[in-house]
């Protein structure tokens, strides 16, 4: 009988993508993971906003950021995009938590671009520093990704470049899809921050728990939700996608047993805006992973 590795390695082959792969449960577990690729460099996308998410519940935490505080924010001055302020045509205030919540829930770049300009990326990489997550780096938010793209593909505008990555019929090297570039991470370091934040190691346990909340509250049910179609069972994560990039990190807790850390990064073979076998695979390894931690042969 095959792997569970070599399963996830033909899941992403049929799904016509490649992919790196960890998983773990919180708890401190000698030998207990399932690993495809854990420890190589990914592109991040905006997977970013998880530690983002982490580094500004630090400065709630220290009370050097009040959480209820307004914000006001337009949203021609941020990032586009399709969910969140950017969907939005006239001002709106909102509070940090508020803003944070938008970040996570439908991966609101308008929302991370506000949060990352009040938090900075210095504190962004002390967190990085603080979790001993030496392999991740994060270079900048949507914003930067945006004027890289412009500047790769020779385009005018965001809307431009975003289009031409989308056709499968050009030839881009682009930044956006080069871990030496751009924010990246591992997929055993992924699934160590989330470990921190359900165990309450990352800030303090009432941040953490802020945390997990907002992350239950991801509306996508198309990745690693789709590997888990069962009452009970709950999956919250944070996804990222770039062009042929498409991405998930979440923790799947299954009544009464020990919650799991899962990351799932890949890489597919065309660009489209909708590649439903590449979100099902993502479900799918998601799915092999797990059941094989829960399997009780470790």
């Amino acid at each position: 009988m095959a792997s569970v590795e070599e399963r996830i390695a033909d899941t992403l082959r049929h799904a016509g993508a490649t992919g790196w792969v960890h998983a773990v449960p919180i708890v401190d577990s000698p030998g207990r993971e399932v690993a495809v690729g854990a420890d190589e460099l990914v592109v991040m996308a905006s997977v970013y906003k998880l530690p983002l998410l982490v580094a500004l519940c630090a400065r709630f935490a220290d009370g050097s950021l009040d959480p209820a505080a307004a914000v006001r924010v337009h949203p021609a001055s941020g990032s586009p995009g399709p969910t969140g302020i950017a969907a939005f045509v006239d001002p709106v205030t909102l509070s940090w938590r508020d803003l944070a919540a938008s970040m996570i829930a439908v991966s609101d770049n308008a929302a991370a671009d506000v949060i990352l300009g009040e938090v900075g990326l210095d504190a962004v990489r002390a967190v990085l520093a603080g979790c001993g997550l030496g392999a991740t780096k994060v270079v900048g938010g949507q914003a930067d990704v945006e004027a890289a793209l412009v500047r790769d593909t020779g385009t005018a505008s965001a809307a431009e470049a975003f289009a031409l990555l989308a056709d499968n019929d050009a030839a881009l090297t682009v930044s956006a899809y080069d871990p030496a570039f751009a924010s990246a991470t591992t997929a055993r370091e992924m699934t160590r921050l989330l470990a921190m934040i359900w165990t309450d190691d990352v800030v303090d346990a009432h941040q953490c728990a802020f945390m997990r909340r907002l992350l239950g509250l991801q509306v996508w049910p198309h990745r690693v939700r789709a590997g888990f179609p069962y009452a009970g069972v709950e999956v919250a994560g944070k996804t990222g996608t770039i062009g042929a990039i498409r991405n998930e990190v979440a923790v799947v807790s299954f009544p009464g047993e020990t919650p799991i850390a899962v990351a799932v990064f890949t890489f597919a073979a065309r660009a489209d805006g909708f590649l439903p076998a590449v979100d099902a695979a993502i479900g799918e390894c998601a799915r092999l992973a797990v059941t094989e931690l829960r399997s009780g042969r470790w």
